[in-house]
């Protein structure tokens, strides 16, 4: 029955007070697939509905509805249900939730919460965004190094229920030091040598991060040593928290959108784009088209500033998309290998000399590549012309090599030069780097068709 629900049954059942079909509801799905079948319900109606299931089922589901519904339940249904379930929310995830809420309301809320739990989400909240420290959670497994086995498994069994993760057990001192760490695995697979404590079995070489390390560093680190989670420590190596698997997924999805925005010259949105204003949506795409739009200009001007040689040469006009077109696409193909590259730790700026010996290598080879088939194109398409004799046609074969040339380098070390000053590599998108070889291809063509053919 459940599988095949809609919104208007689901709706009668709250009509009707039917609590025992909608407790149904709540706990004969995956809560995923639960928060998927309310999709269409408002907010009130959704917080009817996941009131029904017990508090940590109710958490559960509220996880999985979109932040847009989340932060509408928040700010919109009674307060004192609402702090409750916001108390019961894992560290990392409140904090992502109440940044998108208003902070009147933020305010009340922070007032019903416990006094540890109000002190974690501000301390949390202190951290700019993109940090380790704003993705982390605090709900550690941290265990004593003295402890044997068998009272590491009992504290383990009493404290699970509240951590949000127990692959990994920290090993701290007797002021939050982290000294190691023992993986679930160990402490079962010693569960025949009981009295063994656990500074004996865990591993002392740990990978740890800076609260304010940034998160695509962390994520690095992460795919790096195949972790489940990694622990955040300050300078003192002391615990403050870990971040886990499924938050290292979600900076990755972040991480991979803003660079795909970026590489086709917009502005990161901050919301879905479904979900982004039309005028909001324009800006972003406006502001960046504008400045491609005066490189254009520029390239116009480039043209403007031949036009003597180009009414001198006419046919030199029917080759100019040829020439730029392979210049722009190079030093894009360029761009977006190093970009990539630098975003997955492949290459570092230290190795932008191996960089650009490549680059021309690669330049050498496909301009050469495209030289060939353009003085074919140049004599199959103007065969007969007095103009395009063989030392005239080779301005354009001539051009495309040192255009491709051109674009393959400057592709490869603008955005390394972005990385040195600071500045989000993608930045230097495809767009960018196509705009600058025209004007670039413009001035190359021109000065070749000049030297051999003056």
């Amino acid at each position: 029955m459940i599988n095949t629900l809609y919104l208007p049954e689901l709706r009668e059942m709250l009509e009707r007070r039917d609590d025992p079909a909608l407790r149904e509801f709540c706990t004969a799905l995956h809560p995923a697939r639960t928060a998927e079948f309310m999709e269409g319900l408002s907010a009130a109606e959704a917080w009817s509905v996941i009131g029904h299931a017990d508090a940590a089922l109710r958490e559960e589901i509220f996880g999985y509805f979109g932040h847009d519904r989340q932060s509408e339940i928040i700010e919109t249904q009674e307060l004192e249900g609402v702090a409750q379930l916001v108390a019961d929310l894992a560290p990392d995830d409140r904090v992502d939730v109440l940044d998108d809420v208003h902070p009147d309301r933020v305010h009340q809320l922070l007032e019903l919460l416990p006094a540890d739990e109000r002190h974690d989400i501000l301390r949390l909240r202190l951290y700019p965004d993109g940090s380790a420290g704003a993705v982390m959670t605090t709900e550690i497994a941290k265990l004593s190094e003295s402890l044997t086995v068998t009272d590491a498994l009992t504290e383990l069994g009493r404290q699970a229920e509240h951590f949000e993760t127990i692959y990994y057990l920290y090993v701290v001192d007797a002021t939050d030091h982290l000294r190691g760490v023992v993986s679930t695995r160990q402490l079962v697979s010693a569960m025949g040598r009981p009295e063994t404590r656990l500074g004996e079995l865990m591993e002392t070489d740990v990978v740890a991060v800076n609260p304010m390390d940034d998160q695509e560093d962390v994520a690095r680190q992460v795919a790096k040593y195949d972790l489940l989670a990694i622990p955040v420590v300050d300078r003192e190596r002391v615990m403050v928290g870990i971040i886990t698997h499924d938050d290292v997924i979600d900076v990755v999805r972040e991480e991979a959108t803003e660079d795909a925005h970026r590489s086709a010259a917009v502005a990161p949105l901050d919301t879905s784009y479904l979900k982004t204003h039309v005028l909001t949506l324009g800006w972003k795409r406006g502001i960046w088209l504008t400045i491609l739009f005066a490189a254009a200009i520029l390239t116009a001007g480039a043209l403007e500033f031949y036009s003597d040689q180009l009414a001198k040469w006419e046919w030199l006009v029917w080759f100019i998309p040829l020439v730029i077109s392979c210049g722009g696409n190079s030093g894009s193909q360029s761009a977006t290998l190093v970009v990539t590259a630098l975003a997955t730790g492949d290459i570092a700026l230290s190795d932008w000399g191996r960089v650009l010996w490549r680059e021309i290598l690669q330049g050498l080879l496909l301009g050469l590549f495209l030289a060939v088939i353009g003085y074919v194109a140049v004599s199959l398409i103007q065969p007969a012309s007095s103009e395009v004799f063989p030392s005239n046609a080779l301005v354009v074969p001539v051009t495309v090599l040192l255009v491709v040339v051109s674009g393959t380098v400057l592709g490869a070390l603008l955005p390394l030069l972005f990385q040195r000053l600071g500045l989000d590599p993608a930045l230097m998108s495809n767009p960018f780097v196509a705009g600058i070889i025209d004007i670039l291809g413009i001035v190359v063509y021109m000065s070749v068709a000049q030297w051999l053919m003056s």
